[in-house]
């Protein structure tokens, strides 16, 4: 996720020919994706995002920050169908900005999570018959045949494997390709397996941003598993954008890089591993070439263990 242009307190260097290829590769299964990708949450409304009242964006502005974004090498894109403001969807954006789609463009969405027509939050899908809903809801606005990955996105600790049965049943049938889940645990992560073949992890997770699940970010890369953190850069600001002054640890980082502070936390979480892939979002296209270029940005032995301090002072602070 990306953070407010208030927030990038140094202006990215030679950005412009920097595409998401400096990235590296991961593959989602079968399906071959930069490790820079692009989350589409920011991309329906300026200011906060997943409010009733949120201001839609200038619709000819998303669609070239999706276009620019193909054109930078990005073909992983991440959506939901709950992503939408008054007058702006981001599958309906998608859909217009780039079908017919590249055989290479990866469309990642989540099912779980529910809002009715005036952008309030409804339950979470639980049953078969819901889940099929909002699968079928994001085929019809994205104009596909079937998802690519959809991931089970939940709340609290108790058993998924109802739910994710029921998107395994989906993905015989064929409306989906390949199956993750997003806000788990590892004991949900064992229970899904159990049912079928997961292919990525999204959860919560950045610079001081819940250290006690370093090892649970490893796990998943001896598995094979990608792990996709979101609200990356935007740490305790979530959804709203990031909101709090960096600590003097990722200023000087970016600092010594020239580059911005949104870069350097992009850049650690592509540090964490191989199988770690990012979607930072904006609609900014300023913004959007800095975060593709991120994934160019390599920090050195003594960078790193600068901000692994500062990430797992999060622990006891």
């Amino acid at each position: 996720m990306t953070s407010t242009s208030s927030a990038r307190t140094t202006a990215p260097v030679a950005t412009s020919t920097i595409t998401a290829a400096a990235s590296g590769r991961w593959t989602l299964g079968d399906l071959p994706v930069s490790r820079v990708g692009f989350g589409t949450m920011r991309l329906p409304q300026t200011g906060e995002a997943l409010v009733p009242h949120a201001v839609p964006r200038d619709r000819a502005a998303a669609l070239a920050v999706l276009r620019r974004a193909v054109d930078l090498g990005v073909n992983h894109i991440d959506t939901a169908a709950f992503y939408f403001s008054p007058l702006r969807s981001a599958n309906e954006l998608i859909n217009s900005a780039l079908a017919p789609y590249a055989d290479d463009l990866v469309i990642t969405t989540k099912v779980g999570p529910a809002r009715d027509r005036t952008g309030a939050w409804a339950p979470h899908a639980r049953t078969p018959e819901a889940l099929r809903g909002q699968v079928e809801e994001n085929l019809r606005q994205l104009g596909r045949d079937h998802l690519d990955v959809v991931n089970l996105r939940i709340v609290g600790t108790e058993s998924i494997a109802e739910r994710f049965g029921a998107l395994a049943e989906l993905r015989r049938a064929g409306l989906i390709r390949h199956l993750g889940l997003s806000n788990v645990t590892p004991a949900h992560l064992a229970e899904a397996w159990a049912i079928a073949p997961v292919v990525c992890v999204q959860n919560r997770y950045g610079i001081g941003v819940r250290p006690e699940d370093d090892a649970f970010v490893q796990d998943c890369g001896a598995q094979g598993i990608a792990f996709v953190p979101f609200y990356s850069i935007a740490a305790a600001g979530g959804q709203g954008g990031a909101i709090v002054a960096e600590p003097a640890e990722v200023l000087s980082v970016a600092q010594a890089h020239g580059v911005s502070p949104a870069q350097v936390r992009l850049a650690w979480t592509l540090h964490r591993g191989p199988h770690v892939l990012a979607i930072p979002g904006t609609g900014d296209l300023g913004h959007l070439a800095a975060n593709v270029a991120a994934g160019a940005l390599r920090l050195s032995e003594d960078e790193l263990a600068l901000l692994e301090g500062l990430h797992r002072s999060a622990v006891t602070g």
